[in-house]
Formats: C-alpha cells, structure tokens, sequence
C-alpha cells in the first residue's frame, strides 16, 4: 500500500513540474462582445466584418474601418529557475561541489591488492646464529 502511494506522489509531483514548466498562449477574436475564434497554436482567423467586400463604395467601406472587433492574447509564462546552472554558483560553491564528487567517485573505485615483492624472496642460508652465540636476546 505504501509503494502505491508513492508511485502515485511521484507521478503527481512529475505532472507539477511538467505543467509549471510549460508555458502556453491563447489567442482570440473577438466581434463585439462575442467570440467568434481562439487558437491555442497560432494567431485566431479573423472575422467577416473585417474583411471588405469588393463591391462597397469608398464611403461604406471608410465606415467598415472603425471596426467591433478586437484580438485579445493571454499567455501563461513558465517557470525557468528549476535547475540552476552550474556557472551561476560562486567559486566558493563550485569547489566544494567538484571535490565531493570527485572525493565520491574515488568511493567506488578498486581497490589494489597490496603486493609485497619480498614474498617470493627466499632469505641467505643462516651459517652460524649470532645472537646465541653472544647471548644477545630482544626482551
């Protein structure tokens, strides 16, 4: 029951990330007080009362400039300071960041078995034991 929990926390707290890192823009038209097109993805087409027809005269048509319709934007910005770049931090901080991961790669590096080389050297033929012959003995 706990690891569904947490499964279910971690895909939560991954849809938080993703849509404040996500910006988007709506864009509208509208005649009057009435919405006649939006787009999510590019500008909204324009209405019919926009466009001049070609059989107007130059006085209908300089009446039909003062136009109704209006385009509106509203754009959500995203958050962009989630991972701050290494280059932001100050020397002080980017010294003791390389030395502990340098330090804690070397964690998992191999470790060199310690090879003694007088292991296979055989020690001189013992002619006569000295310190029994002076009685001298290490207490």
């Amino acid at each position: 029951m706990k690891q569904i929990v947490n499964q279910i926390g971690a895909v939560a707290m991954a849809f938080v990330v993703l849509f404040t890192t996500m910006s988007f823009t709506v864009n509208m038209h509208y005649c009057g007080d009435l919405l006649v097109d939006f787009s999510l993805t590019n500008h909204a087409k324009s209405c019919v009362m926009e466009q001049s027809p070609k059989d107007v005269s130059d006085c209908e048509l300089q009446l039909q400039k003062k136009s109704c319709c209006s385009d509106k934007e509203l754009s959500a910005k995203a958050q962009e300071d989630l991972k701050p770049a290494f280059h932001d931090l100050d020397v002080n901080q980017q010294l003791f960041i390389t030395s502990f991961l340098f330090s804690y790669a070397l964690l998992f590096e191999p470790q060199e078995a310690d090879f003694n080389s007088f292991e296979a050297y055989s020690p001189p033929p013992l002619i006569r034991d000295v310190q029994t012959l002076d009685q001298v003995f290490r207490i």
